[in-house]
């Protein structure tokens, strides 16, 4: 008699086809704000990331700075090196951005200390079922979208600041922006438009004597990456600013003031040959009624007639176009799989029925609803991949040429 085959635990075949969680809870994005909080003495926070207590912190995010680049990259930053030689004790130093790996996403989980499946913004676009229609997550929300009941949780700002001066230091245009009022609403907002004027007003705005949390933004890396990829001299010569920044923060924030330098994702380039115009494969595309996310993660919606059937016959012809060079899953895998963290009632919807993510250096398209311009983005992101997932963690105590003014 042939032996009886028992079936495999689902969550034991998932995660031989796609790579391991964010480690939410524990030592990712989610927790940077939170630990700084906790640092400072203020209640109903943990402190996951073991930082020693302070006063005063100062979180720099540098856009796009992803852990592998950044040791790449060591010759143009003199004064990061010597804070990763000089080491930070049980601090961690790398963390998992959320997922996607990409700047909503993280930015959210990054402002509200929650996985993606809490906040809700599980994407650079994707469906708002309420409207049937896909929505911008970041620089372009949807008039129909309300920022604060999309994501309706608390901040994190805005719970500290009830105990800590809470300021924000960023550019212009964000201060009230949806992304803003959806994730990192609370507290003060001081904008300035070069790194040299950001540094001095975070100087400025810190130099008060009392306990203070700081969230200082950094764009221009990421920038520089999506026109000019990141192995270019453009993203070398950011890289090098960015060390300027930091250095220069070191030297007029007060004396004691932790800083932590992070990101919110990394970034790799893809080949012009390697972006793909999907949608002009019918198979890729057949019951499809929308599509979303990023190059390296796409979000696919089906239509309501297509089943199980149709997610099976869509996931069969992604992986015989392009086989071992992605991961293609469902919604019901990733959520097993833990990938969007605990996924609200309300957010499963936004998320597509299929998602194809990136393994190899490919980006994909569908040039029927994006411009012809977004196939000229050299650096990509928003795949599972360790050059995307993975964001450094660097803990130091600023010198403080200037003391703390009573």
């Amino acid at each position: 008699m042939a032996p009886v085959r028992v079936p495999e635990p689902l969550s034991t075949a998932i995660a031989r086809v796609l790579p391991t969680a964010p480690a939410f809870g524990d030592r990712s994005v989610a927790e940077v704000l939170t630990s700084a909080a906790a640092s400072l003495g203020v209640p109903g926070f943990e402190n996951r990331l073991n930082l020693p207590a302070a006063k005063r912190v100062c979180v720099v995010l540098a856009d796009g700075l992803g852990r592998n680049l950044l040791k790449q990259k060591s010759a143009h930053t003199p004064f990061l090196r010597s804070v990763m030689q000089s080491g930070q004790g049980n601090v961690p130093v790398m963390l998992d951005s959320a997922f996607p790996s990409t700047t909503a996403a993280s930015l959210a989980s990054f402002g509200t200390g929650l996985a993606a499946g809490q906040h809700g913004m599980v994407g650079y676009d994707v469906l708002d079922p309420d409207q049937d229609r896909v929505v911008n997550m970041l620089g372009g929300w949807d008039a129909g979208v309300d920022p604060q009941r999309w994501q309706p949780f608390p901040t994190v700002f805005e719970r500290a600041a009830e105990h800590v001066d809470v300021t924000t230091v960023s550019l212009p245009q964000f201060s009230d922006s949806a992304m803003t009022r959806a994730a990192l609403r609370g507290g003060r907002y001081v904008t300035a438009t070069t790194s040299h004027a950001r540094t001095a007003a975070a100087a400025e705005a810190m130099a008060g004597a009392g306990r203070a949390l700081m969230y200082f933004y950094v764009n221009e890396l990421d920038k520089a990456g999506h026109r000019h990829g990141c192995q270019s001299p453009q993203w070398e010569h950011q890289l090098e600013e960015l060390d300027a920044t930091v250095k220069r923060l070191s030297t007029t924030l007060p004396a004691g003031t932790t800083i932590l330098l992070t990101a919110d994702h990394g970034m790799l380039d893809v080949p012009e040959s390697q972006r793909i115009d999907y949608s002009a494969d019918p198979a890729l595309i057949a019951g499809v009624r929308h599509t979303a996310g990023e190059p390296r993660m796409v979000h696919l919606y089906l239509e309501e007639t297509e089943g199980d059937s149709g997610r099976v016959r869509l996931l069969d012809a992604w992986r015989a176009r392009f086989g071992d060079r992605i991961w293609a899953f469902t919604r019901e895998e990733a959520t097993a799989a833990g990938l969007f963290g605990a996924v609200r009632s309300e957010v499963g919807p936004r998320i597509g029925d299929v998602m194809i993510a990136a393994r190899d250096a490919l980006a994909f398209y569908d040039t029927r609803r994006v411009r012809p311009t977004a196939l000229e983005v050299v650096g990509q992101h928003g795949s599972l991949t360790k050059a995307e997932r993975e964001v450094p963690l660097l803990s130091f105590q600023a010198d403080g040429k200037r003391a703390p003014r009573a």
